[in-house]
């Protein structure tokens, strides 16, 4: 089955208020599954509390009970990761390793990654949608 996976930038928008990706993640969780990866878990959470946003700390917190969070630790992952990375070097194109990470999941899975980064259209495969955009 298809899914949704949503990268930082996308939940940041959700945590934020954006209420257009906040309706599109609302319709579009109702038909497929919606995941974030442990590493989009990791980058918002730190950001929110390095910033003291008790508010969104929270508002994040009930986000993630709507969310599965998938763990990168599957050696599938790591083994599509290491192609991405190999390959974007090979092409002079490299992308934060995180990215790369993120990307590997919603690869792994079959899965449709949600972003606004522009970078994440280098790697090959990645079904990539951006919800920040009309």
């Amino acid at each position: 089955m298809v899914g949704y996976l949503l990268d930082t930038n996308i939940v940041s928008a959700i945590i934020q208020g954006n209420s257009s990706v906040t309706t599109k993640f609302l319709e579009r969780s109702i038909a497929m599954p919606v995941a974030i990866s442990a590493i989009t878990y990791f980058e918002c959470r730190r950001g929110l509390l390095a910033n003291k946003s008790l508010k969104k700390i929270k508002a994040f917190a009930d986000f993630c009970q709507l969310v599965e969070i998938l763990p990168v630790t599957y050696p599938e992952i790591v083994e599509i990761a290491s192609e991405i990375y190999a390959d974007l070097r090979s092409r002079g194109c490299p992308i934060q390793d995180a990215d790369i990470l993120i990307a590997a999941t919603a690869i792994a899975q079959h899965w449709i990654l949600i972003s606004n980064d522009s970078d994440l259209s280098r790697v090959q495969g990645l079904r990539l949608e951006n919800w920040l955009v009309s």
